[in-house]
């Protein structure tokens, strides 16, 4: 092609072949930002059929995003983003460059156009694509988006990460005691509490509420992770001396407290048995008290009794009858919509393994 070029008088069609073929000589030669070069001298001459000017601003598409040319990327994406041959991926790339030019607003414009596409294709959406949103959001301070952004990551991956960015989230905006305990046994149940402090928190309202054997278990974890600080080991020592004291003593109280609530007509002496026999690890009884306790009715906290008897189920591996469980959170009149939006998350996921971790 050097030498077809010092011949003369040249063509105007001459010089647009030579183009093209330099082009695709670098191409394969890997010398991507000469061959963009002269794909781009082979476009101006207007020389190509149409067909093949799609074609060649698809392949000028990804030089210019693969030299991070981002801006001359988007120009020739969005001409080629017209013809079928533009694929979900290509879509893809776009929203990536409109994101790296700070364009958030485009940047979420051709995300949807790729999950759309990828999911026509019967093809799960790619991560990124949550997460360029994520970001946007993040810089935004738009925390609804945020959030959701979150689910759907949750949804894709049931990444530990982003139960745990979710979830902490959400426990920032609550300020009952009841409702928090309700998101601290999400997060301990995903994996997503690390912080030393939070399973302090999470045992102290265990122990507010009654439930002194879990409380301790809560904190001995805490401690096998390595995760109560130096200054908090004082402490969190005597709280989980406290709890393992009152533990023992509702273990030796179960037969009592059992037949106590078989002659009770109201639930909730059931509900309460079945929280003690969860927490000291006995699931099947726990499934046992908490089925009779909502059968009876009249529970204070029926949220509690359906959480209880799914995190039971889980225990066991009944997976389908946990689920069922979860799902009667739907049935509760006063439940927090925050917690039971999480709980439906959470029975959505049931069975699929949670990935990876979260630093502390």
């Amino acid at each position: 092609m050097d030498a077809a070029l010092t011949k003369s008088p040249l063509t105007a069609f001459d010089k647009f072949k030579i183009a093209d073929f330099k082009g695709f000589a670098l191409l394969k030669l890997n010398k991507y930002k000469e061959a963009q070069e002269y794909y781009e001298q082979a476009l101006a001459s207007g020389l190509y059929t149409p067909q093949e000017a799609a074609e060649k601003e698809r392949t000028l598409f990804r030089l210019a995003a693969s030299s991070q040319q981002y801006a001359k990327a988007i120009e020739f994406g969005k001409q080629a983003s017209e013809t079928p041959s533009f694929t979900a991926d290509d879509t893809a790339v776009m929203a990536q460059l409109y994101y790296l030019q700070k364009d958030c607003k485009d940047s979420a414009i051709w995300g949807d156009k790729a999950m759309a596409a990828e999911r026509k294709a019967g093809e799960a959406p790619h991560e990124n694509l949550y997460q360029f949103k994520l970001q946007c959001a993040s810089d935004a301070g738009d925390t609804p988006t945020l959030k959701t952004n979150l689910v759907e990551l949750i949804r894709l991956t049931n990444k530990v990460q982003y139960w745990n960015n979710l979830l902490r989230i959400e426990r920032q905006d609550e300020r009952e005691d009841h409702n928090l305990l309700m998101i601290y046994r999400i997060m301990y149940n995903t994996n997503s509490m690390v912080a030393g402090s939070d399973y302090i928190e999470m045992a102290q309202l265990l122990g507010d509420a009654a439930l002194p054997a879990e409380a301790a278990a809560v904190l001995d974890k805490a401690n096998q992770g390595g995760l109560i600080k130096d200054e908090q080991k004082e402490r969190t020592g005597r709280l989980l001396a406290s709890f393992k004291t009152r533990a023992d003593a509702d273990k030796k109280g179960l037969p009592q407290l059992d037949a106590e609530g078989q002659k009770n007509p109201a639930g909730e002496l059931d509900v309460k048995l079945g929280e003690v026999y969860y927490g000291a690890g006995d699931y099947q009884n726990a499934v046992t008290a908490i089925n009779r306790g909502i059968q009876k009715g009249k529970i204070k906290h029926l949220d509690e009794a359906y959480v209880y008897l799914g995190l039971s189920q889980t225990q066991l591996k009944n997976t389908a009858d946990a689920k069922k469980a979860f799902d009667q959170l739907k049935t509760v009149p006063d439940i927090s919509p925050r917690v039971l939006k999480l709980w439906s998350l959470y029975s959505e996921k049931l069975g699929t393994p949670l990935v990876g971790g979260v630093q502390g």
